[in-house]
């Protein structure tokens, strides 16, 4: 099984805190489209004919295309590749694209997940992030898509930043909560280079952030979540039981996947490949019939790095096993000699030869991952 995500690089506005690639202009979104038809046609052997379990409409906001355009971009991949049956397929939407008519329109096609980009309940927290909707219109795009039986459903919560106390991230939480919304999506806020955020704090418009408000709201979302039944199945994310997202558990788990559009990445086991994060150059050069793309040869130091950093982060842990199976007993005692150190802390537990981060090691996962990592020229290949 692998996925297919497809990046729709347009947005009404730009949100301070966002690094993803985009235009807010839609002067080009037919040739934009057509282009990554073209793409999707020219990559059928990419996944090597596996069967496709997840397809996920990501940005920028796939939301802006209309009910026959998302259609179409699917029955393209359908006439590519061996699509499941039962595949997951996931839009990313801004609430202010669910209107009743958009919604009354999805149930038409395959779209069958939706993850809202909901990020705060309050009107002036997302007025802090120049997001393009009001809180009213995430409450009623939630409620609708239920009512017209689009129950799986995950949103998008953003903490950490100097508007949000405690009290109003607790009110948010709460919020989804009522909604029994099956999965939640929630990252602390980061300031990223070329961003409007970083410009507005390097000219001192706006104080930094703050890392230990950053690390007591992560507290704060573990226990209220873990509390109400929710599993903490990947570091920023958690789900009823058996409600996760398959598509990101398959990046988690070391799955194949194919990215279209530009700035898209993907992934085959042995290389990683983008495309060029610009919409003129993508564009001109699929004119010609071809991909504009770089490619990375995955070393054995490169693949077992990104295992370490992909496992640690989830609920199942680093499989001593596979260590073994995929690197030696060498390198299995080399891991076990570097993790010593957070198994002593209390910040990784050893159960069922999984190493797992534990409750107070999930403030500290960046951190152990690269502690764990190994440098270049590791392995002899």
């Amino acid at each position: 099984m692998a996925g297919i995500y497809i990046h729709v690089p347009f947005c009404k506005q730009a949100c301070h805190y966002c690094d993803f690639h985009f235009s807010t202009s839609l002067k080009y979104k037919d040739e934009m489209i057509g282009a990554i038809h073209k793409e999707i046609a020219l990559q059928k052997s990419y996944l090597n004919d596996q069967k496709i379990e997840t397809i996920y409409f990501g940005g920028g906001t796939p939301s802006l295309l209309n009910t026959n355009e998302i259609s179409r971009l699917i029955a393209t991949i359908q006439t590519n590749f061996e699509v499941d049956k039962t595949a997951e397929i996931t839009l990313e939407a801004n609430p202010d694209d669910l209107t009743i008519e958009k919604q009354k329109d999805l149930r038409n096609t395959p779209i069958n997940r939706l993850s809202i980009g909901v990020q705060s309940f309050f009107d002036e927290d997302l007025k802090w992030m120049n997001r393009a909707h009001k809180a009213q219109e995430a409450e009623t795009a939630i409620k609708r898509a239920q009512d017209f039986g689009l129950e799986n459903i995950t949103i998008d919560l953003i903490y950490g930043y100097p508007l949000l106390s405690d009290d109003k991230w607790k009110h948010n939480i709460q919020k989804t909560l009522d909604f029994d919304i099956p999965h939640i999506s929630s990252y602390g806020i980061t300031v990223e280079p070329q961003t409007a955020l970083a410009t507005f704090i390097n000219k001192g418009k706006q104080k930094p952030m703050d890392e230990a408000q950053s690390a007591a709201q992560f507290q704060i979302l573990m226990e209220e979540l873990t509390s109400n039944d929710f599993e903490h199945y990947e570091i920023s994310n958690f789900a009823r039981p058996n409600q996760y997202s398959k598509h990101n558990t398959n990046y988690w788990r070391g799955v194949h996947y194919l990215g279209v559009g530009p700035s898209a990445h993907s992934f085959n086991g042995n290389n990683r490949q983008w495309n060029v994060a610009n919409n003129a150059k993508y564009l001109a050069e699929m004119l010609k019939g071809q991909i504009p793309f770089e490619v990375e040869k995955l070393t054995l130091e490169n693949k077992y790095n990104e295992y370490i950093m992909t496992s640690i982060r989830t609920l199942w842990g680093i499989d001593l096993s596979k260590i073994t199976e995929n690197f030696g007993a060498d390198q299995k005692n080399n891991l076990m000699a570097c993790a010593e150190e957070y198994l002593d802390k209390n910040w990784l537990a050893l159960a069922d030869e999984k190493l797992i981060l534990t409750h107070k090691g999930k403030l500290y996962a960046d951190l152990i991952a690269s502690e764990l990592f190994i440098s270049e020229n590791g392995f002899q290949e």
